[in-house]
């Protein structure tokens, strides 16, 4: 099979075009993989623009949770605490351009992301500290104190 060119003289090759196929389809389930999150049930194929990226330290005495939250104010935030389970939800309306502009490109909009984090501890619900700083929030969730157990005196019959 010949592609027809002004030249004639360039012979087309199914197999190139195939191989470029695969290659590219190759390079998206890398990238796909890459975003697989593990959190959630089953994990969740997230968008990079839609996660939230969340390191968590162990630092003996509490947990420290530190979240990229770029372009979100604290007002945006919302942090809860429920049985071990971390929950970071930031919601951000979409700003309103009254200049009626002609845009060449808008990607700023309303952004709602959610992230729910298993603690592998129980911790001290009344002595969490959140705060954030230039889009990083840090959350310190101190660990509950382990009671150690007591002796039980047995007694005659």
């Amino acid at each position: 099979m010949y592609r027809v060119d002004l030249d004639m003289t360039t012979r087309y090759n199914p197999f190139v075009e195939l191989e470029r196929l695969f290659e590219r389809m190759g390079q998206q389930f890398a990238e796909a993989s890459d975003r697989w999150d593990g959190d959630e049930p089953l994990g969740a194929l997230m968008d990079d623009r839609d996660s939230m990226r969340v390191d968590l330290a162990d630092e003996d005495e509490q947990y420290v949770a530190t979240v990229d939250l770029p372009g979100f104010e604290p007002g945006d935030v919302d942090v809860t605490l429920s049985d071990r389970t971390l929950q970071i939800t930031a919601d951000r309306e979409e700003e309103i351009d009254e200049a009626n502009r002609r845009y060449i490109r808008q990607e700023r909009h309303r952004r709602s992301l959610r992230r729910m984090i298993k603690l592998p501890h129980e911790v001290d619900e009344a002595n969490v500290v959140a705060t954030m700083n230039n889009g990083v929030l840090t959350i310190k969730l101190p660990k509950q104190a382990i009671e150690e157990g007591h002796a039980i005196d047995i007694q005659v019959d």
